[in-house]
């Protein structure tokens, strides 16, 4: 990206080239104030730009410019023309302004600001309210008045933790480091087996750095926890490094110059090398958070999470997370909403642990930060799915020949895993016992003899994607006790009896509402006598109770040795400690719950999917019968 504070190079090289047919590289170089060569860069990056339309041609030192296609080089050059009116956009005014205030000794007069932006007061003046509001968050503030000139007012370290999280590729895109430091920089960090993307941070801080240092902002005394630094490992690495700078720059840096720079390496991403991450040495700290964390998901959800072989991995990741979020090291998640929609269940794991986090280290977990923990959180979930799964078998019966069959099973490879087995039958050879045997079967006849596993009636042409979906879906209905696999997306569906649906009072406290609930399941002999007592034990550790107007209560019972759901709703919602509940998920789990922590897991996550989906939960708040209920919680397999 160029620079605010650069000139459009390349727009004045066509210029020139425009006005005099032959110029050499020195002279260019003179009227531009760079080096000759940039000029060369900007001259290949150009040619590369232009591609057929024209071409700028060197020989002995001395360029000129031909054209080949003029209508071709004029929409070029008009493009490039429009594109560098940097300031049309109030992003880049803004950008601008601060950079004018952050480097300015004298205050700004708004007047000669906007004379210089060429932009009229009143917009100047819209951007900086804009501006004052976005740096407020960092401490910062723009003081003064119009007539007298404004100023910028606050820390130097949160001036470049805003410049680092807003504006460094507009402020500093083309900043120039001296190719020496750019050499020792690339030698240390190759030597130490840093990852290219560490480099990348640091040369960041650097350049913010070196520039304002060198012109008299510094940093000045920080806090303790940032002296605590010198101590590690990776603060010799950097002494030694800056060090060297120091020689080239003629300069002494203090110290806290030197860890500021060191920020960047002890708040950088878990390294995806296992042997470069096992270099870096381990705060045993976090093996006791980890701990804390597993067990309060462990608390609040009944889920068991096990890290397995990425224990050393999450370990190192809570290291480094802590760091960036002890010292201000700011990371953008670009997955986040990809993480949010495809993962709900691991971000709500990861919301646990961000509770953990903030009650153990008074430290807040940004929404970046919360993505990543969720990344992890969903390889768990999916690694302890695996470890659970066994061999899948499906049956095939068809009654229509062998080739049908061998037609249905060719198009099931596409879908299923190779490690599963796929049986062929006519349905004149099957009975009930033969497919007792299987995890599913899947028929294009009506069956000749009744079938307990999950049924899923296809074509001898179906949809791929759909079956599919059916299929995952069938692992659960063994425990469900729904023999026929529809094409709903909810399992919970084939959880819920007539009986188990509410329609509470809006009068109702929250208590009263669950305790009805129960008594009623207590009936049903789907909970046992003490269930009660365990649940409002299990809310007071910590309960369960979402943004969308959702809660989950839920706890042991040892009635049945399978999961019981019961749906309670309420059009008009009812207060629960500061929030208004319209869906009550009430679970009883069974006592042996690592057998079923896959259904669980499923059933998190659909709920979770309503609470995130505000026409589907005022239609199922709004139900009036088990029936509308049904029919509100009908979401069809997309395509």
């Amino acid at each position: 990206m160029k620079s605010l504070f650069s000139d459009n190079r390349s727009a004045n090289i066509l210029q020139l080239f425009r006005r005099t047919p032959v110029i050499s590289v020195s002279t260019l170089a003179a009227k531009l104030n760079v080096s000759e060569r940039t000029v060369r860069n900007d001259i290949r990056q150009l040619n590369e730009d232009l591609k057929e339309c024209a071409e700028i041609i060197g020989d002995q030192g001395k360029y000129s410019l031909r054209i080949f296609n003029i209508d071709g080089f004029r929409d070029f050059f008009a493009k490039m023309m429009e594109e560098d009116n940097f300031l049309n956009s109030p992003r880049n005014r803004m950008d601008y302004a601060f950079g004018k205030l952050m480097r300015t000794e004298e205050p700004l007069l708004t007047d000669e600001l906007a004379y210089e932006m060429n932009i009229s007061r009143t917009t100047l003046i819209a951007d900086m309210k804009k501006l004052r509001s976005e740096i407020s968050p960092y401490h910062l503030e723009i003081v003064g008045q119009t007539s007298k000139g404004m100023s910028l007012r606050g820390q130097e370290s949160d001036i470049r933790k805003y410049i680092l999280g807003n504006s460094y590729e507009q402020i500093y895109g083309e900043y120039p480091l001296d190719k020496e430091i750019i050499d020792v920089i690339a030698r240390t960090f190759l030597e130490y087996s840093f990852e290219k993307t560490v480099k990348l941070r640091f040369v960041q801080y650097i350049t913010l750095m070196l520039d304002r240092f060198l012109t008299g902002h510094y940093i000045g005394v920080l806090s303790g926890k940032y002296y605590n630094l010198t101590f590690r490992q990776e603060f010799e690495i950097v002494d030694r490094l800056m060090n060297e700078i120091s020689k080239i720059l003629h300069v002494e840096f203090p110290v806290e110059e030197k860890l500021y720079v060191l920020l960047p390496i002890v708040g950088m991403r878990t390294p995806a090398d296992a042997e470069n991450m096992q270099k870096i040495k381990l705060d045993e700290e976090v093996r006791g958070l980890m701990q804390k964390i597993l067990r309060q998901i462990r608390l609040e959800t009944d889920i068991t999470i096990v890290s397995g072989e990425f224990t050393d991995e999450f370990l190192y990741h809570l290291m480094f997370m802590l760091n960036r979020l002890r010292f201000g090291v700011c990371l953008t998640n670009p997955m986040l909403d990809d993480l949010k929609g495809k993962y709900p269940l691991a971000y709500e794991l990861a919301g646990i642990a961000a509770s953990v986090i903030g009650k153990e280290y008074d430290l807040e977990v940004s929404e970046d930060e919360r993505g990543y923990l969720a990344s992890y959180f969903g390889v768990f979930l999916t690694e302890n799915d695996l470890k659970r799964s066994r061999k899948f078998r499906v049956a095939v019966v068809c009654g229509t020949g062998r080739v049908t069959a061998r037609l249905v099973a060719a198009q099931l490879k596409k879908i299923l895993d190779s490690s599963a087995e796929m049986t062929l039958f006519a349905d004149e050879n099957v009975d009930s016992g033969i497919l007792e045997e299987f995890d599913v079967v899947l028929t294009t006849v009506n069956l000749p003899c009744s079938c307990k596993r999950p049924v899923i009636r296809i074509h001898e042409i179906f949809n791929e994607r759909e079956l599919l979906h059916k299929i995952e879906k069938a692992k659960y209905l063994d425990r469900i006790e729904v023999p026929v696999v529809d094409n709903n997306w909810f399992v919970m569906a084939g959880l819920l009896e007539e009986g188990s649906f509410f329609v509470l009072d809006e009068n109702m406290t929250y208590e009263d509402a669950v305790y009805q609930m129960v008594e009623e399941l207590k009936l049903q002999e789907k909970v046992d006598a003490g269930f009660w007592e365990r649940l409002k034990a299990r809310e007071q550790k910590g309960t369960m109770v979402f943004d969308r107007a959702v809660a989950i209560p839920h706890s042991i019972q040892y009635k049945t040795d399978r999961l019981s759901l019961a749906i309670g709703v309420s059009d008009k919602p009812i207060r629960y400690q500061e929030q208004e509940i319209r869906i009550i998920f009430l679970l009883g789990l069974p006592e042996k719950i690592d057998m079923d922590d896959s259904l669980l897991i499923r059933l998190y996550d659909e709920i979770i999917s309503i609470s995130q989906d505000e026409e589907m939960l005022d239609k199922i708040a709004g139900s009036g019968s088990f029936y509308a209920l049904l029919r509100a919680m009908y979401r069809q397999v997309k395509e």
